[in-house]
């Protein structure tokens, strides 16, 4: 077991009910002027937006709003709200919708105390000294951007898609009413349970073996989400099944089922890459790697994936064959995901395979110009980038 610290000072306010507190929850840290930061006109629609904005009136908060956030969130946007912070003297930043959002609001609050190129915080050319308090109005369960310190955000200028991860991020509060999430369509909730399920899954896919508490709180979840993704599936108005979802995006990823572990998050490092170049859903890029990633790096601790095949997937453990035990389990998350409407691989994702060309572009950002390996289960060389691609490219 290694050694940790675990940290996660974000309130949650979870109910049917949540979203009546928000203003006095930015009242309480310090909001004085807000940015009411959001996506498209879905939060305009079901009237959250002209509630929440209601609520920071009753509590006698100034606000401005900024809308356009789309998936995989782009640096110009986080730009515009940045000039439009120093412009208006804000000094809180509310994000009202999902991880999109969620992260080009932390983007935002980054940028504004800082006088240089707030990209440079991504790249790694800088550390920001101070960041802007951020709150969260959850809408969209999967990305856990509403209690972890990370955010990922696109650079439209040669499609690089970075995250970076501070503490001084960390939302102070996140607002979580699973009732918002009945209107997520189909598709978008499948995405959401696998980055869900992927957050816990990478940290679980570790050379640490020794850590039972956190091994059984990710294999927990890993059940709970994978039974109840069936359950919204055909009754999106499930308030249970829908709340287990929602809390489970954030535990997910505010680090706690990593405690003790060194987690392996190549299967992300390679999915940016793979949505910076073709704009796909988050989650479903996920999926279509992930168990090429598994077939590929499975060796380098096989009784790891023999106790997920059997303690989460419910594969039947093949005693004397550890290895066929492993890749039942590789197998049976490939047909999950194939059951709730998931791709397996980056032909069914964009619609046709990728070519060596494109497959050797991905991999030379994602290595940085092999000057970086990803993943700690087994380190990936830029050619074992190419290796994993090509496997998910059927």
């Amino acid at each position: 077991m290694k050694d940790f610290h675990f940290y996660a000072p974000t309130e949650v306010v979870f109910g049917a009910t949540a979203e009546e507190q928000t203003g006095k929850l930015v009242k309480k840290h310090g909001g004085n002027k807000v940015l009411v930061h959001y996506g498209g006109k879905s939060a305009e629609r079901s009237g959250l937006l002209d509630k929440i904005c209601k609520q920071l009136d009753s509590e006698g908060i100034g606000y401005i709003k900024l809308g356009g956030v789309v998936p995989n969130p782009r640096l110009s946007l986080v730009h515009t709200g940045i000039s439009l912070c120093r412009q208006k003297g804000i000094d809180f930043i509310l994000a009202v919708g999902g991880g999109s959002v969620i992260d080009s609001a932390k983007a935002i609050a980054y940028g504004i105390p800082y006088d240089g190129e707030v990209w440079n915080f991504y790249t790694g050319e800088a550390e920001p000294q101070s960041c802007l308090p951020v709150g969260v109005v959850l809408t969209i369960p999967a990305a856990g951007s509403e209690m972890s310190h990370s955010s990922v955000i696109t650079n439209e200028d040669g499609d690089i898609k970075i995250g970076y991860s501070n503490n001084l991020s960390r939302p102070k509060f996140a607002v979580m009413n699973p009732e918002r999430t009945y209107t997520l369509p189909a598709y978008q909730t499948a995405c959401g349970a696998v980055d869900i399920m992927m957050h816990t899954m990478e940290r679980y896919f570790s050379h640490e073996d020794d850590m039972t508490l956190t091994d059984a709180m990710a294999e927990s979840l890993l059940r709970t989400v994978k039974d109840s993704i069936f359950e919204v599936l055909v009754n999106p108005e499930d308030y249970r099944h829908r709340a287990q979802i929602m809390w489970a995006g954030s535990l997910a990823h505010n680090d706690l089922t990593g405690c003790g572990t060194v987690g392996d998050f190549a299967t992300h490092e390679l999915e940016h890459e793979l949505s910076a170049m073709f704009d796909v859903a988050h989650g479903a890029g996920l999926a279509a790697l992930w168990c090429s990633w598994a077939r590929y790096v499975y060796r380098e601790n096989i009784s790891r994936f023999v106790r997920f095949a059997v303690n989460v997937m419910g594969v039947t453990n093949d005693f004397t064959h550890p290895g066929h035990t492993a890749l039942a389990g590789i197998e049976a998350v490939e047909n999950f995901y194939r059951a709730i409407g998931m791709p397996t691989g980056i032909g069914q994702l964009i619609g046709r395979k990728v070519t060596d060309e494109e497959i050797g572009e991905m991999a030379r950002k994602c290595s940085h110009d092999s000057n970086r390996t990803v993943g700690n289960l087994k380190k990936l060389t830029r050619e074992d980038m190419i290796a994993v691609y090509k496997l998910a490219n059927g």
